[in-house]
């Protein structure tokens, strides 16, 4: 029997319980997710490559059908690489979807077999993303609900907040 793996992609900075969400619930659908840390965003990340990934391989420690690696580059070109030809994506909103649709034809006339598979994201973490997060511990609130502990702790210390 073939393994069904999906790659789900993203800059992960910092990792979100939406992020979390989306990957549990493809493991109900893969029997692996690879998930693939973007390291050369427009973005400017406040953690390293290899301290979000520290952080996700801590966060699935207990699931070993998840795998945390880093890509550099297109991200069809790493699909390539491991190949892994189902990307999976949540979606939050109208903006997230108009941002992922043209990725999603970017990605297709680049390598038409690869398949974007879109996962509404539950109503409870609709309005988490990493910039927010990082605003409400940067002001002293609390992430729960929002990022794993974990991630919590790392991102005050990276903010210098108690």
């Amino acid at each position: 029997m073939t393994m069904r793996s999906a790659i789900c992609s993203g800059t992960f900075d910092p990792p979100t319980d939406g992020h979390l969400n989306i990957v549990e619930r493809g493991l109900k659908l893969f029997d692996r997710i690879i998930i693939a840390v973007a390291t050369n965003t427009t973005k400017i990340p406040m953690f390293t490559p290899k301290e979000r990934v520290d952080m996700l391989r801590l966060i699935f420690k207990n699931e070993p059908r998840v795998e945390v690696d880093t890509f550099n580059g297109l991200l069809v070109n790493y699909t390539k690489k491991r190949g892994v030809f189902t990307i999976l994506r949540g979606i939050r909103n109208m903006s997230d979807y108009e941002y992922e649709s043209q990725m999603a034809l970017a990605n297709k006339t680049l390598a038409p077999n690869i398949e974007i598979l879109y996962m509404m994201t539950e109503g409870k973490y609709a309005h988490v993303s990493s910039s927010i997060i990082k605003e409400v511990i940067t002001f002293g609130g609390s992430g729960y609900g929002m990022i794993h502990p974990i991630v919590e702790e790392r991102l005050r210390k990276k903010l210098k907040v108690k």
